[in-house]
């Protein structure tokens, strides 16, 4: 696989298919699918994408769907997501790409045939001179389409295919975005950054919250995940980037058991920072699973372990270092 590119956030494009492809982008090599986590598998079927676009002198784009199908087809049952669309499209420019393009997966387009899909999406939508697919793309309704689907409506509608093979982990297994979920579930952060390549972020605006940390001396940047998260309850070392900015941080997720019990929330002491943070976009990165939630027998011994918490996040991250290049990409592209 290849090393990420520079990124160059000046011309990657964000594009909702159906408000028109800039021109300089029609014709380009085109790696499909839904590629939530844009993981190491992705990531081959990306980089083959935009190896075979530079050699032919071409952008090279990601078509994605949002959203994730399984949500649409069961909303009762919302898929933790691992990248919603801009986390999507900040590591498509990580690893170098031109655009993503991202199609509304919704009732009618859930309805369009394999052949439609083709002529109306890929043919007359984007007029792609190539698709890159992983071995086990299916798409149209039914999933009728298949990777030889599409390479034999490709030699029809003069379009090169090219097709992935999976990708594997070191331990011989699939790298699959279910076992990336599997693992944030657990709290287990190091399977995750390993399959992913990179470590898992989130982005959000930071919110009020009940301003118990300052009360107790430990401020924190509070921010509501998706409702779907699934990430392990409990408390993390993090780094907390807002404005180009990295810092460490010791971030809890959950219900606070200490005090209210009531929905989760992201809270996060930013090391060595004062500021208001208020209404700020910010990322969190999680580093390292620190422990569980727990309820002490008295403020003393919260504040206590916090103290812990701090120390052991601080020591962690920095031992750890900036992590893949990927995960330096990304840095530089935020700044």
């Amino acid at each position: 696989m290849s090393e990420p590119k520079p990124p160059r956030p000046p011309s990657f494009r964000s594009i909702a298919f159906g408000d028109g492809l800039p021109r300089a982008l029609r014709g380009a090599h085109v790696a499909i699918g839904n590629f939530d986590g844009i993981h190491r598998g992705h990531q081959s079927v990306l980089a083959a994408t935009l190896d075979r676009a530079r050699a032919a002198g071409r952008p090279a784009l990601a078509l994605t769907f949002e959203p994730h199908p399984r949500s649409f087809f069961a909303p009762e049952r919302p898929v933790f997501r691992l990248t919603p669309p801009a986390a999507k499209a900040r590591l498509a420019a990580a690893l170098g790409l031109d655009g993503l393009v991202v199609v509304p997966f919704d009732a009618a387009f859930a309805g369009l045939s394999a052949e439609d899909f083709v002529r109306r999406v890929l043919v007359d939508g984007l007029g792609l001179a190539a698709a890159t697919v992983g071995w086990d793309f299916h798409f149209g309704k039914g999933r009728a389409g298949s990777p030889a689907f599409l390479s034999e409506a490709g030699r029809r509608f003069g379009f090169e295919v090219a097709v992935v093979e999976p990708h594997l982990a070191e331990d011989g297994a699939l790298v699959s975005s279910s076992r990336i979920r599997t693992a944030l579930e657990r709290g287990d952060l190091a399977e995750a950054s390993g399959l992913l390549g990179y470590r898992w972020f989130v982005e959000g605006t930071v919110v009020g919250g009940d301003r118990r940390g300052r009360d107790l001396g430990f401020p924190t940047a509070n921010m509501r995940l998706a409702d779907d998260c699934a990430l392990r309850q409990g408390v993390y070392a993090v780094t907390f980037t807002v404005d180009g900015e990295i810092r460490l941080g010791a971030a809890n997720w959950g219900r606070r058991p200490q005090f209210d019990g009531g929905a989760p929330v992201l809270e996060t002491h930013v090391l060595d920072f004062a500021g208001d943070l208020y209404g700020r976009t910010a990322d969190v990165t999680f580093v390292s699973f620190l422990r569980p939630e727990a309820k002490f027998a008295s403020l003393d011994g919260l504040i206590e372990q916090m103290r812990l918490d701090c120390a052991e996040a601080r020591a962690v991250v920095t031992s750890i270092g900036p992590g893949t290049a990927l995960d330096r990409a990304l840095a530089e592209l935020g700044r």
